[in-house]
């Protein structure tokens, strides 16, 4: 499961390192058993591709952006259990609310691996693991 992060430094031409990991990572996982993205990751990469990223896409990019990763990417929507769950990891593993959603949605669908920067790289919490693809010492390879 990929965060939001990875989509976003796919445009972020700033960190020309990170924006390079970001598209091998998301262009792998796009052809891998592990694809899907959480369903706020829609709004957040809206968000931040409209109002945060200088200079701003134009919406009409941002609508065509996230029509090819509805396409390539199964998506999982947010629910009352997922939202149930996440207050509960904010309450048990101390995660910030949206990075809890992540994971609810992830452990909730079943997926082992999340993909982000945000979270503990290697931590494994309640059996879904977190990776930083964008880490010098990450391997996309060893991923599936």
């Amino acid at each position: 499961m990929l965060d939001t992060n990875l989509l976003v430094y796919c445009f972020d031409d700033r960190e020309p390192e990170k924006q390079n990991r970001a598209l091998e990572t998301v262009d792998r996982v796009g052809r891998g058993p592990s694809a899907a993205l959480p369903a706020q990751v829609f709004g957040e990469f809206a968000n931040v591709m409209l109002y945060k990223m200088e200079p701003p896409l134009p919406p009409a990019e941002v609508y065509e952006q996230i029509q090819l990763y509805k396409k390539i990417f199964p998506t999982y929507s947010l629910t009352p259990a997922v939202s149930l769950e996440a207050v509960r990891a904010v309450k048990e593993h101390s995660f910030r609310y949206f990075d809890a959603q992540i994971w609810a949605t992830a452990k909730l669908n079943q997926i082992p691996v999340v993909l982000s920067e945000d979270f503990p790289v290697g931590a494994t919490v309640e059996g879904v693991t977190f990776e930083n693809p964008l880490a010098e010492e990450f391997d996309l390879a060893d991923l599936w």
